[in-house]
């Protein structure tokens, strides 16, 4: 199953969503029309109980995404609503990502080429982020004389405060390299370009293979405590297997208990 969209490619199969930034052209940037597509997939993502996992990637060998395309110019209606009301402007970035748009399914972050600026949106909101060795990353918003701040924000997440630091600070002079990355959590696979969309799809199988009331809602409750203290996030913790854990997946449990199934591993 496919869906046709302009800026992305939405495709549908074994309780996995693939969507692909497609402007490869433009180095996969997102502009106005990518912003609108992407509320689109990530609402037919939540709606659609088939999908258990996602796989997010961008077209071609060059970029994952550089980010915003300034080459597009501000929209005079949106600039003008924001001058006259600032406090209800949406950044181009809003509403890009699954988070953003409210899905707590997973989604497995294939990063291919460069990945610049406004990209960081894409990485800091994926549950797995996973690279070709040919992948770069960097922010080059001080660069050009522009405040990042969303970026690295969101970043301090994933990997120390000191990296992030020297991230935005060093712009377009620097670039982390895929091995970089994997160093500092950036990543959590690096693999050959060839390898890249084969291993996303193998821990796309292995996630949608799970019972997706348990995963979804594991993925909930790690998110939702990154916004609390230690023990607020503990005990809203303690809500979770309260209501994910209903008897239908403890039936589910007694049975595969009783034939004695052996795990299936590999060593990562």
């Amino acid at each position: 199953m496919s869906t046709k969209f302009s800026t992305l490619i939405y495709e549908k199969a074994n309780h996995r969503a693939l969507i692909v930034l497609n402007r490869p052209e433009a180095l996969n940037a997102f502009d106005r029309t990518m912003q609108k597509e992407l509320k689109t997939a990530w609402r037919m993502v939540k709606e659609d109980e088939d999908v258990r996992v996602v796989i997010l990637t961008g077209a071609g060998d060059r970029a994952f995404c550089s980010g915003v395309d300034l080459k597009e110019g501000d929209d005079p209606e949106t600039k003008a609503k924001k001058e006259k009301d600032p406090w209800h402007h949406e950044d181009a970035g809003a509403r890009l990502t699954s988070k953003q748009n409210g899905v707590w399914k997973p989604v497995i972050t294939a990063v291919n080429g460069l990945c610049n600026a406004g990209a960081f949106y894409f990485i800091y909101d994926s549950d797995i982020v996973i690279a070709s060795e040919n992948a770069t990353f960097f922010d080059t918003h001080v660069s050009y004389g522009l405040v990042t701040a969303l970026e690295p924000i969101g970043l301090t997440r994933r990997v120390p405060l000191g990296e992030v630091l020297r991230i935005a600070l060093v712009g377009g002079d620097e670039r982390v390299s895929a091995k970089r990355a994997y160093e500092i959590g950036l990543v959590s696979e690096v693999v050959t370009q060839a390898e890249l969309m084969p291993a996303a799809e193998r821990l796309a199988a292995s996630i949608a293979s799970h019972p997706p009331i348990a995963v979804q809602g594991t993925v909930k409750a790690i998110w939702r405590s990154l916004d609390m203290g230690r023990q607020q996030g503990l005990e809203l913790g303690e809500m979770y297997p309260r209501v994910g854990n209903t008897p239908e997946a403890l039936k589910q449990l007694n049975e595969k208990l009783a034939r004695k199934d052996k795990p299936k591993w590999r060593l990562r």
